[in-house]
C-alpha cells in the first residue's frame, strides 16, 4: 500500500532542508524527530546557535509514524507535569505555524468492555486528581454519547470508559516538519540527507561532530536519534539498555464521525483525522527483532517483558541494515560511510497479518459503517528504555553531551516539553520540571527501575 501523500514521511519526500553546515555552532542536534526539532527551537530561543541534523527526512521514522495522540491520560505520574506543558505548548507551536500541525483538543477516552478493564482506568483517576487534570469517568450511557452520537452506529457495549476533556490529537506528517520551518525561520541550520558518522572528543569533551559532509564544531551535542541513539553512542562506548519494537498502523479512506477525538479498548484504538478519516491499530501489535543488544540489556526489560509478552511477537533476526541487526557495524571510522547512511530512514515493513482482524474489530464495534477501507498501511520502531521513560539527561563522562531518547512510544505527544527542558540544559538553566526519573545514571546506580503505563 502507499505511504504518500495520506502516511509517513519517507525517503520519497522531497528534501525540504538543505541549509549549508557551519564551521561552528554552540550546539549540534542529531536527529530530526519531535524531540530534536523542538530542542532546536527552543535552544535557538535561549540564545543558542544551532545546527539540526538529520540523516534522512525531518520526522522521517517515529515521529511521523506515530498515533497523533496528546494525551495526559495514563501517563506516567512523574511525567505528567511535562505533558501538562506539553499540552500548552501544542497549542502555541500550533498558532505559531498557523495550524499546519492540526492540533485539536477533542478528549482522549480509555474505553472499558470489562469490570476489570475499568477497575484499571478508575485507579488512575487518583493521579489525575493530584494533577489537576480534567479527567472523569464515563457510564456507559455517556460513552455512548460521546463515541457514537447516541448509538446510531456502534453495536459494541462499552460499561464504562475514562476520558481526559482537553487531551488532543495532531497529524504526525504535518507537524513536525512545520515545527522545523519555524526553528529555521528563527534561525537554526536544518541539514536534511546528511548523517552524523561520531562525535569528536578531545580531553573527554564535546568539540564536535563528524558527519559525513565534514566536521562541525560545537561545545555541545544533543543526540535526539530515536531508535538509532544507542547505536550511535555504542561507538563511543556509552551504553543505553535500549530496545525498539515495531508497531503497524493504517489509516482508513474519510468516513462519517463517531469521535472527533482519540480512544481505544482492549482491542482497539482510533483517532480521527483532518481529512476525514481514522488512523487505527492494534494496542497488542508489536514486534520485537532479537539482537545484540536485546540480549545485552535482557535482565534490565524483564519486568516490562514479563507483563507484556503476550501482546509482543518475537521475530530472532531483524532486518538487514537495522539498528540492532546481527549484522549491523558497531564500530567504524570518522571517514567511511556509516550504518546511518546505509539506512537513510528505517521504514519496517508493516505486519499486514492482522489487518484483516483490525478491519473485523472496527466493524464489530460500528456495524453500520461496516470495515473501514485502508487506503495506508505502515509500520514504525519505537524506542524504548525499560521503565517506559525517556533519558533526558547529561551524559555523565563527556562534558558537553546532552541525550534525549527512549520516549518509549509517547514521544509524539510530550515531545515539545522534553524539547525545552533540553534547551534549558543546554543553556546551563534550570529545568521546570524534575527531571530525575529521567537521569542517564539510574540505570548504573543501583536503583529499582519502577516501570511506567505502556500506554
Amino acid at each position: 500500500m502507499p505511504s504518500n501523500p495520506q502516511g509517513p514521511v519517507n525517503l520519497k519526500t522531497p528534501v525540504r532542508f538543505s541549509d549549508s553546515l557551519p564551521d561552528a555552532v554552540d550546539v549540534v542536534v542529531i536527529g530530526g524527530g519531535v524531540v530534536g526539532v523542538t530542542s532546536a527551537l527552543y535552544m535557538r530561543a535561549e540564545g543558542l546557535s544551532v545546527a539540526l541534523i538529520e540523516k534522512g527526512r525531518i520526522a522521517c521514522e517515529q515521529s511521523s509514524r506515530n498515533w497523533g495522540w496528546v494525551r495526559q491520560h495514563g501517563r506516567d505520574e512523574d511525567e505528567l507535569p511535562v505533558m501538562k506543558e506539553a499540552s500548552r505548548l501544542w497549542a502555541e507551536l500550533d498558532a505559531r505555524v498557523k495550524g499546519r500541525a492540526g492540533f485539536k483538543r477533542c478528549g482522549i477516552v480509555y474505553l472499558a468492555s470489562s469490570e476489570a478493564e475499568l477497575a484499571r482506568h478508575e485507579a488512575w483517576l487518583e493521579v489525575a486528581k493530584r494533577h489537576q487534570l480534567t479527567t472523569r469517568l464515563l457510564s456507559a450511557a455517556e460513552v455512548s454519547q460521546r463515541i457514537d452520537q447516541g448509538g446510531l452506529h456502534t453495536a459494541h457495549r462499552w460499561i464504562g470508559a475514562t476520558i481526559t476533556e482537553d487531551d488532543g490529537r495532531a497529524e504526525p506528517w504535518q507537524a513536525v516538519p512545520a515545527f522545523a520551518e519555524l526553528a529555521r525561520d528563527e534561525g537554526v541550520l536544518v541539514r536534511e540527507n546528511c548523517a552524523a558518522r561520531a562525535l569528536v572528543i578531545t580531553n573527554d569533551r564535546i568539540t564536535g561532530v563528524a558527519t559525513e559532509e565534514g566536521i562541525v564544531r560545537c561545545e555541545q551535542v544533543l543526540v535526539a536519534a530515536g531508535a538509532w541513539s544507542s547505536l550511535f553512542l555504542q561507538r563511543h562506548g556509552i551504553a543505553i539498555p535500549q530496545l525498539s519494537v515495531r508497531s503497524t498502523v493504517s489509516a482508513t479512506a474519510a468516513m462519517p464521525a463517531v469521535f472527533e477525538g482519540c480512544a481505544g479498548d482492549e482491542r482497539l484504538a482510533f483517532r480521527r483525522r483532518e481529512d476525514g478519516g481514522y488512523t487505527v491499530s492494534l494496542p497488542d501489535l508489536h514486534d520485537l527483532y532479537i539482537g545484540p543488544s536485546a540480549f545485552r540489556h535482557f535482565l534490565k526489560w524483564l519486568p516490562v517483558a514479563s507483563e507484556h509478552w503476550r501482546d509482543t511477537r518475537f521475530h530472532v533476526r531483524a532486518p538487514k541494515g537495522f539498528p540492532d541487526g546481527w549484522g549491523t557495524p558497531r564500530n567504524w571510522d570518522e571517514d567511511e560511510e556509516s550504518p546511518f547512511e546505509r539506512c537513510r530512514v528505517l521504514e519496517p515493513a508493516p505486519n499486514t497479518g492482522k489487518l484483516e482482524k483490525m478491519r473485523e474489530a472496527f466493524a464489530s464495534r460500528f456495524p453500520n459503517l461496516g470495515k473501514p477501507r485502508l487506503i495506508a498501511t505502515w509500520a514504525g520502531m519505537i524506542d524504548a528504555m525499560p521503565d517506559i521513560v525517556p533519558i533526558c539527561d547529561r551524559v555523565p563522562g563527556t562534558e558537553g553531551l546532552m541525550l534525549a531518547t527512549g520516549m518509549s512510544g509517547h514521544g509524539f505527544g510530550i515531545g515539545p516539553a522534553y524539547g525545552k527542558a533540553m534547551a534549558k540544559i543546554a543553556a546551563g538553566k534550570e529545568t521546570d520540571h524534575d527531571m530525575t526519573r529521567f537521569r542517564f545514571s539510574r540505570f548504573t546506580d543501583g536503583s529499582k527501575l519502577r516501570p511506567g503505563p505502556a500506554i
